[in-house]
């Protein structure tokens, strides 16, 4: 596990579990204490030339970490947030590639939504 680390600031799991939660709809604690904005969280993968099996492995420790932390299990909820966790990962990945920040500094926060499903299953 550690070669997964290797490249990370001892702060990053706090960034991490704070952009989440406010991409999640929580409070907005990556905002207001760890950067600020979309660009700056993009700007931090930049030049880092994440792999495919870094990408994976950082999935599967989130996963994880959801379960043990006792994150919503229904299917509707796993399935949109592994679905934003592999989208988010592998931005990461391609971001890791370049040599300059492909967003402005005005760029949105992304925020979370139920996709095409229009919500959780609720059985007539």
């Amino acid at each position: 596990m550690g070669e997964v680390f290797a490249s990370m600031s001892p702060e990053h799991v706090k960034h991490v579990a704070h952009f989440v939660a406010e991409v999640f709809g929580g409070d907005k604690l990556y905002t207001t204490q760890d950067g600020g904005s979309h660009a700056h969280m993009i700007g931090m993968h930049i030049g880092k030339m994440l792999t495919e099996e870094k990408r994976q492995r950082w999935v599967q420790l989130l996963l994880k970490t959801a379960d043990e932390v006792g994150l919503k299990s229904d299917p509707e909820f796993r399935s949109a947030f592994v679905g934003y966790i592999e989208w988010g990962t592998r931005l990461a990945v391609i971001n890791s590639q370049l040599t300059e920040n492909p967003l402005d500094s005005n760029e949105p926060m992304p925020t979370w939504g139920w996709g095409e499903t229009g919500g959780p299953y609720e059985p007539s």
